[in-house]
């Protein structure tokens, strides 16, 4: 942050407010590459102390930056760059498969994996008695170190052998293909909500962010529901990409 600053003067006399051409300065050097995505910014006051402005100042140009997605605030880390947000056209993708294509370094962390009676939300859209058994597993994936996905999925039991391996090397859907099913088509929503604490801490946002949320029923070739997932991203890493036809 030192070699990025040295230098930068802002002109206390013009009619652009300080905020606004400190957070210029700052967008510069995202732009151009001398603040790369996931760099930690100093604190507000050692920001501040450097460009000769007040915290107050400072604290205005990094909402104006965190307003228009290119700062994130992380929970116990403090600012940092936003990562570029993974793009998702309205297919029947995997976020794994998304982040692979994209370059991203897809990992998995797993969180739980059990067997259980199905959960009353999920009997519907899984087609099942809500005594049936099914196989649930949390996830969080990430891109490289940076968390971009809380997933929480269930699976009928017996549609799919699956062990914790198996849900930390890959994706899903490619799970599935492995065994010779076919996602084939799928019903989803997207929602938001603000981020629960432990929600939060997984996501590394704070408590109270916006949360983009999405709940997917996917079935294979011959109809049968085979999955139903219920995900949630930090908002600024993740946005859809649809095409729209007047019919």
């Amino acid at each position: 942050m030192v070699d990025i600053l040295a230098g930068e003067r802002l002109d206390h006399d013009s009619p652009v407010p300080l905020y606004h051409q400190t957070a210029q300065v700052l967008e510069a050097a995202i732009e151009d590459g001398r603040l790369p995505e996931g760099s930690r910014l100093e604190g507000e006051m050692e920001l501040a102390a450097r460009l000769g402005i007040s915290r107050p100042t400072m604290r205005a140009a990094l909402k104006q930056l965190v307003d228009k997605g290119l700062l994130i605030r992380r929970r116990g880390i403090g600012t940092v760059v936003a990562p570029k947000p993974v793009r998702r056209t309205i297919a029947l993708t995997s976020l794994y498969d998304d982040l692979e294509e994209a370059g991203r370094e897809p990992r998995t962390r797993l969180l739980s994996l059990e067997t259980v009676p199905c959960p009353p939300d999920v009997a519907e859209p899984l087609e099942l008695d809500p005594a049936a058994a099914v196989v649930r597993f949390d996830r969080l994936r990430m891109a490289g170190e940076t968390p971009i996905a809380q997933m929480h999925n269930v699976v009928p039991a017996g549609v799919l052998e699956v062990g914790a391996d198996d849900l930390e090397r890959t994706g899903l859907y490619r799970l599935f293909r492995e065994a010779g099913i076919t996602p084939h088509i799928a019903t989803q929503r997207v929602g938001a909500h603000r981020a629960g604490t432990e929600e939060a801490g997984l996501l590394e946002v704070e408590p109270g962010d916006p949360v983009l949320t999405m709940t997917r029923t996917t079935y294979d070739t011959t109809g049968r529901p085979i999955e139903y997932g219920s995900h949630s991203y930090p908002a600024e890493s993740y946005w859809f990409e649809m095409t729209l036809v007047d019919l």
